[in-house]
């Protein structure tokens, strides 16, 4: 099974404030939606409370320490081990995580790819992706994007582990 994650980043690391997207950059979301359909995507509890519903045509996978948490329409978990060990079991290609800086934190050191958006974004934050070693990754695909009336320029990269 390959594990990826996907995030936007600004140039500071920073991914969230207020538990909200910093921006909305409609060509981003679209790529989110493409890559993530018809995979199983992991989140934490706080990521799924700002999406507000299950994304359709995907399995949705919530991490949450409350043990009796149960969402309609998702799995809910309270160990991100468990959460591996059921997906390697049922057999999946390639499940990605969506979020947040905790649920990231916990998975970035064992993930196979990143799909990367660098978004110039310099600003207040509340909620920030953690540092990683670029060098353990090489960039496999990679699409720049340039600013518009209605978003900021950003750069799209998807990263595999060496």
């Amino acid at each position: 099974m390959i594990l990826s994650l996907i995030v936007g980043i600004g140039k500071n690391r920073e991914i969230g404030k207020g538990n909200d997207l910093l921006w909305h950059i409609s060509e981003d979301l679209k790529n989110f939606k493409k890559i993530t359909s018809g995979k199983p995507i992991i989140m934490g509890r706080k990521t799924y409370d700002s999406i507000g519903r299950p994304l359709p045509k995907r399995r949705n996978i919530v991490i949450s320490r409350d043990p009796s948490l149960k969402i309609e329409g998702c799995d809910v978990f309270t160990d991100p081990e468990v959460v591996l060990k059921d997906l390697k079991e049922s057999g999946v290609k390639e499940a990605v995580v969506i979020g947040g800086s905790f649920i990231y934190e916990y998975y970035l050191p064992k993930v196979d790819r990143i799909y990367l958006s660098e978004v110039e974004y310099e600003g207040e934050a509340d909620v920030f992706f953690p540092k990683f070693d670029r060098s353990e990754f090489r960039v496999s695909d990679e699409a720049f994007f340039e600013e518009t009336e209605n978003s900021p320029a950003w750069k799209f990269s998807v990263l595999n582990r060496l």
